[in-house]
């Protein structure tokens, strides 16, 4: 007899295999709607972080020192089909409060070299493409901003990618562009939430730095980066579309390859779907709507539980792009999440004609007893942030975390987390 857990499995791979030939006959669809960008994906998709950079941009210096590492990539791009991007990354937190470890600060950095490499159809719209992203992540404090939410008894990630894990590959995959692009198919080591549940304000490079207000508002189970995978977006239409995803759950991003044995053996899958609308798909991720639905295999090695769960996001960009309001939740049912219950609100407002950009959110989260024990109290975050473009390439980011109930901590009524970001981008 099939268990409830092993049908709600099958059930999300038949609607996988359903996505897969949704995907394959859209291949075959036109579309009159005008395609402004090829870029399934959120911010920090390779091929948006790529196109972001190298557009000019209002700064507090204008002059682009850089200038000529520019133009060389550009025309490096134009004449092999090789894009390159390289950033760096530092971040420090100081706490209100000391935590379980006695410390009170977190600081770490991250330098992060990506890129594509078109190696069929260059210039043309449906390219195949071998997308590549690695990267070194170090801690200057003895606890990383990764853990800082845990040792202050906070259900979350203060600052989630931010570790001291060394170096380690992101992604590795081919992105095979078809019906004028405007459906993309990946396979390879992929980076889930570079295609689940974005939105504009989701990068923790760019945007929001606590995962509470990225993907899945913290209630989706999110395998490590650089798990084998497949996954594929298309539009069904000008404004709808459709993306989803199978990828290997659990996988240890320093040594990504021994994924691809575990795929196969181990048969422990993380799955996604996502219907949605958007006014057009060069604006796929900063005017969207959607719903998405996910499943996660129990497994035993990692003494995680399966589970399943569904997100939410609206987002509009308003007033030519100076005003984005958004609300996003999501629910899960175990699968080893943060919070089982999750909503966030808030928006990002560019400032001084797009230069700078002013981000102010709230979250409210019920803690996965799944995941830590029942009975513990719901939380409530507050994040505002001010990224100052201080010159084309480089931003400074303060940002101020306010903490209501962190549920580990019941001595702890609030806590404040100060915090500061900056980005070089090349």
């Amino acid at each position: 007899m099939i268990s409830p857990a092993n049908m709600r499995s099958y059930f999300f791979r038949i609607i996988w295999i359903d996505f897969i030939a949704c995907v394959t006959l859209a291949s075959g669809l036109t579309s009159s709607g005008l395609v402004l960008a090829a870029n399934f994906g959120g911010p920090n998709a390779v091929g948006n972080v790529i196109e972001d950079d190298a557009r000019p941009k209002a700064a507090t210096i204008t002059r682009r020192a850089t200038q000529g590492w520019f133009d060389w990539k550009q025309n490096l791009q134009e004449d092999h089909g090789f894009s390159l991007g390289i950033d760096y990354t530092p971040v420090y937190f100081n706490s209100s409060e000391n935590g379980a470890s006695g410390e009170n600060e977190a600081s770490s950095g991250m330098l992060r070299v990506y890129g594509s490499w078109d190696l069929l159809g260059r210039g043309a719209k449906n390219t195949g493409s071998l997308v590549y992203k690695f990267s070194h992540r170090h801690s200057y404090t003895d606890v990383a901003p990764q853990g800082f939410g845990f040792d202050q008894g906070y259900v979350g990630l203060i600052q989630a990618p931010f570790s001291d894990q060394g170096a380690r590959w992101t992604n590795l995959y081919w992105r095979q562009r078809l019906n004028e692009a405007k459906t993309t198919v990946l396979a390879g080591m992929l980076d889930v939430t570079d295609f689940v549940d974005v939105y504009a304000l989701a990068s923790p490079w760019t945007g929001f730095m606590n995962f509470a207000f990225s993907t899945g508002s913290a209630s989706i189970f999110i395998p490590n980066d650089a798990t084998l995978g497949i996954a594929g977006g298309t539009m069904l239409n000008d404004n709808m579309f459709l993306i989803g995803g199978l990828a290997n759950a659990y996988t240890d991003s320093t040594d990504p390859f021994a994924t691809v044995d575990d795929f196969f053996s181990e048969n422990e899958y993380f799955s996604s779907i996502e219907i949605g609308w958007t006014r057009s798909q060069g604006r796929i991720y900063q005017d969207n709507m959607h719903l998405t639905l996910w499943h996660v295999d129990e497994s035993i090695p990692a003494e995680t539980p399966g589970g399943w769960g569904a997100a939410f996001n609206y987002s509009r960009s308003l007033d030519n792009d100076r005003f984005m309001p958004f609300i996003r939740g999501g629910y899960a049912h175990d699968g080893g999440t943060l919070l089982q219950k999750s909503l966030s609100l808030g928006f990002g407002y560019n400032t001084f004609e797009g230069r700078d950009q002013l981000g102010i959110a709230a979250n409210w989260g019920q803690p996965n007893e799944s995941s830590f024990g029942p009975n513990l109290e719901d939380q409530y975050v507050f994040e505002a942030y001010y990224r100052w473009q201080l010159t084309e390439q480089f931003a400074l980011t303060p940002d101020i975390q306010y903490l209501i109930d962190p549920a580990l901590n019941p001595d702890q009524d609030s806590l404040w987390i100060v915090g500061l970001r900056g980005r070089l981008a090349l």
